[in-house]
């Protein structure tokens, strides 16, 4: 990842009836992106299209989140995801990402579908931003960065199999098991 990336600490907000909308091709290029997106992230749809997604990737985001969403949707399965991106000016703004494979009339896949809701502020500030901060210090806490990566991959499929939950059963129910007495 480059460290020459500016952020400014600035959150910005959308509105909970907007959905943010992009597609891409199978390599993860930006083939559509709606309006929202194009105004959140501050870029043009020139300079998005045909641009790899990860384009709004902000650096705070651990690596294994990732990782376990490109694998599942290359398994063709759908995932949902609480992911924090980068808008172009350094800004930053929360989703609550749902990722589906595109199919062709064959059934294969030829691209992915996101569609990005505003996320329950309450469980970004006590569950995701403190688990998304202790995933990404393993990872730079190793010089190897695929060792940091498995670290923090290992570090999730325990606090999973402590729960008795699939990371997509973990991402619907997050809210309701504080109140349940885990984490």
């Amino acid at each position: 990842m480059r460290q020459d990336i500016y952020l400014t600490g600035q959150e910005k907000f959308f509105d909970e009836n907007e959905i943010i909308v992009s597609k891409t091709n199978a390599k993860g290029h930006i083939t559509y992106a709606n309006k929202l997106f194009l105004d959140i992230s501050g870029y043009s749809e020139k300079e998005v299209l045909a641009k790899p997604h990860n384009i709004i990737r902000h650096p705070d985001m651990p690596r294994c989140i990732f990782k376990m969403l490109w694998e599942t949707i290359a398994e063709g399965k759908e995932i949902f995801a609480y992911v924090v991106n980068r808008c172009k000016n350094g800004d930053h703004y929360w989703v609550y990402a749902h990722v589906t494979p595109s199919r062709d009339m064959k059934g294969d896949i030829i691209g992915f579908h996101s569609n990005r809701r505003v996320p329950d502020r309450r469980i970004i500030e006590q569950e995701i931003i403190p688990l998304y901060q202790e995933l990404k210090k393993a990872e730079d806490l190793e010089s190897d960065r695929k060792i940091g990566l498995e670290k923090s991959g290992n570090m999730v499929s325990v606090m999973l199999a402590d729960k008795g939950l699939a990371y997509d059963e973990f991402v619907m129910t997050v809210g309701q098991q504080r109140r349940r007495g885990y984490r």
